[in-house]
C-alpha cells in the first residue's frame, strides 16, 4: 500500500518554500496530494483555487503522478480520511508557526487518532518567504523574484495590474 500524505494550506500564491516541502515530502511519503483549502462563505484569495493549482503543476511537471492535486474545505482530519491519506505534512518557518501546528495537530489527533501529522522545517532558503508577504511586495510593484517561481511572479504583476 502506498503511503499517501495530505500537504494542505492556502497556498496564495504557491512559493518556493511550499515547493521545497513537497519535493522534500516525497523523500518520505509514495504519494502528496497538494490540497488547496478554500471556504467559499468567508475567503478573500487573490487567485482562485484552480488556479492554485495550475502554478503547482506548471512547477512540478518533473515529479508526475506522485503529486496528486486537489481543492477542499472542511475539516482536514475528513479530508484525508476520504483520500485515504494517514499522515498530514506541515511546514514550519518560525516557533510561532509551531505553536499554532502543533495545538492543529493535536486537534486532529484528538478528532482521528489513526492520521500522523509530520512537521518539516522549511529550508534556510525560503526561511522569511510567507504567501502574505510576497503578495504585499508584488502589489506594490516589487521585485519578488527568487520567492515565486517566474510563472507565479508573472501572474502576480498580472492579478495587481488589473487593480
Amino acid at each position: 500500500m502506498k503511503r499517501r500524505a495530505i500537504y494542505p494550506g492556502s497556498f496564495d500564491p504557491p512559493t518556493y518554500g511550499h515547493i521545497d516541502i513537497i519535493r522534500r515530502s516525497l523523500q518520505i511519503v509514495d504519494e502528496v496530494v497538494v490540497a488547496v483549502v478554500y471556504n467559499p462563505q468567508k475567503d478573500n484569495f487573490l487567485f482562485t483555487p484552480q488556479e492554485r493549482i495550475d502554478m503547482f503543476r506548471q512547477e512540478l511537471t518533473d515529479v508526475g503522478d506522485r503529486v496528486q492535486y486537489d481543492n477542499f474545505h472542511g475539516l482536514l482530519v475528513d479530508y484525508a480520511d476520504k483520500q485515504q491519506a494517514r499522515i498530514i505534512i506541515r511546514g514550519l518557518r518560525a516557533v510561532s508557526d509551531f505553536d499554532y501546528e502543533f495545538q492543529m495537530a493535536l486537534m486532529n489527533r484528538r478528532m482521528k487518532p489513526h492520521i500522523e501529522t509530520i512537521f518539516l522545517m522549511t529550508g534556510a532558503a525560503h526561511f522569511y518567504t510567507a504567501s502574505r508577504l510576497v503578495k504585499e511586495i508584488a502589489s506594490l510593484d516589487g521585485n519578488v523574484d527568487g520567492l515565486v517561481p517566474p510563472h507565479v511572479a508573472a501572474r502576480l504583476k498580472e492579478k495587481f495590474a488589473k487593480r
